[in-house]
């Protein structure tokens, strides 16, 4: 277990530097991305990074093995709905270069697969129920995040920006993908599966909160609904994760 601890470390920490790197728009890092995109869509991307990196440093520094298998199943349902449509824009509109993306996530769909089957066999060691709270918000979240990513894939303008038509469709599979994280901890209801989705909502919450503010500056009139509902969606969910991983006696680190 100590090898595959320290594996799981050193992923975080390569997925965070990733996500820095999108954060500030390194051209090392954004060059990842299939195609040309904005700023505010890279810093959306370095979002997502963040909270996946965070969720994996925590696992590996504590061996909660068995908190894997919800990260494990969101990134098996990104990697297949990104993979059909990365093979989709091959072979119906013939962009051969969304081969290799199609099958890295091919690679990423049987790797998260794998990780899933087997950690769902692991007991989680911290038994304590998810607090009534948590749990409703997560089932708040999962519609909101299916709802946001079906009008996402079919390229429904809810970002605050206009979106590449792409990035919406992979945009809405993560959306999807996200979903799922919350819906496995909702179906198994305990603290060590619910504190690896707040760590990951407030490293996402802390990326993206101060530059959407900003954004209220400089936001298009038909894009000011969309924002208003996107940072009171930040700072619930923000609220909810500090309060109960820093907090609430029963949740907070070190209880």
């Amino acid at each position: 277990m100590k090898l595959l601890r320290n594996l799981t470390l050193i992923g975080g920490l390569v997925i965070l530097a990733l996500a820095f790197g999108f954060i500030f728009r390194i051209p090392i890092a954004t060059g990842i991305w299939p195609w040309p995109d904005g700023r505010l869509s890279y810093l959306f991307i370095g979002s997502i990074l963040a909270a996946v990196s965070v969720a994996a440093l925590w696992v590996g520094w504590t061996g909660e093995f068995g908190a894997l298998p919800a990260g494990s199943l969101n990134i098996l349902v990104i990697a297949v709905t990104t993979s059909i449509y990365f093979f989709r824009l091959a072979l119906q509109e013939g962009r051969t270069n969304m081969i290799p993306y199609g099958i890295t996530s091919v690679v990423m769909a049987i790797a998260s697969g794998a990780a899933f089957l087997w950690s769902r066999r692991l007991s989680l060691r911290d038994v304590r129920p998810t607090p009534t709270l948590v749990k409703v918000s997560f089932g708040f979240f999962i519609v909101s995040l299916i709802f946001a990513g079906s009008a996402l894939i079919f390229k429904i303008p809810i970002f605050p920006w206009a979106l590449n038509p792409d990035s919406s469709v992979i945009f809405g599979c993560i959306f999807i993908g996200d979903a799922f994280y919350f819906l496995y901890s909702l179906i198994h209801p305990r603290w060590h599966n619910a504190l690896g989705q707040l760590l990951s909502f407030l490293a996402y919450d802390l990326v993206l909160i101060i530059p959407f503010l900003s954004l209220f500056k400089t936001v298009e009139p038909e894009y000011l609904l969309n924002l208003v509902v996107y940072v009171a969606f930040l700072v619930y969910i923000g609220a909810i994760a500090f309060y109960y991983l820093f907090f609430n006696s029963k949740t907070r680190f070190g209880s």
